[in-house]
């Protein structure tokens, strides 16, 4: 199963290689996406808001859940993105099961968003939070299961290490489950301090997961 979940990872990695001309840290062209789709069936999804100002930056968040219907928590998640001030949803990736990784219960479902946001970082985490929230998220203790997971992966290019807020998130470059959405909607991103993520998938060749 490792194999082959590694096969599928090199497939994977050389396709998203090949899109942007095989140089890490590439700029891809970013095809338009398409207004009134949700993450399901890898389908895209755009907000309609004006509200952003010139100079937004461009931010994305990991979105997972394992409890309840976690397809349909994602689905309103995305919503509800769309409705934080000064921000709007520029795309999503496909729908991915991964199984847990250090937590309980069962296999996750996870995306993620690209976003464009006029609000600081910290800004934007409480809205993410108020979010997880409202869709029951209780933190009982480290890696139990979830309603609805929000993570700020990044934020423009920013570094930075408080206790509120990592930036980027300090373990993204070990999450096949982040890397790969990551790689599906920004084939040529580059993660400040960690390089492309093309280079980083091989290393997530042991993790199980499947597109949906």
């Amino acid at each position: 199963a490792a194999r082959r979940a590694g096969a599928r990872l090199r497939r994977i990695a050389g396709w998203i290689a090949r899109r942007v001309g095989g140089r890490a840290g590439e700029e891809a062209p970013t095809p338009a996406p398409q207004a009134g789709r949700h993450c399901a069936g890898g389908r895209g999804f755009v907000a309609g808001r004006l509200t952003v100002t010139v100079g937004a930056a461009k931010a994305y968040v990991g979105l997972g859940a394992n409890l309840g219907d976690p397809e349909a928590a994602l689905g309103s998640a995305i919503v509800a993105l769309r409705g934080i001030d000064a921000t709007e949803v520029v795309r999503c990736s496909g729908l991915y099961r991964s199984a847990s990784i250090g937590a309980e219960g069962p296999d996750y479902l996870n995306a993620v968003a690209e976003l464009r946001t006029s609000l600081a970082p910290l800004a934007l985490l409480a809205e993410l939070q108020r979010i997880e929230a409202a869709h029951g998220r209780v933190r009982s203790h480290r890696n139990a299961p979830r309603t609805l997971d929000l993570d700020l992966l990044l934020y423009a290019d920013k570094c930075s290490a408080t206790n509120a807020l990592t930036l980027p998130h300090p373990r993204l470059h070990e999450r096949a489950f982040v890397l790969l959405p990551l790689a599906e909607i920004a084939p040529g991103l580059v993660i400040p301090g960690l390089g492309a993520v093309v280079d980083l998938l091989p290393a997530m060749a042991g993790q199980r997961i499947d597109k949906l």
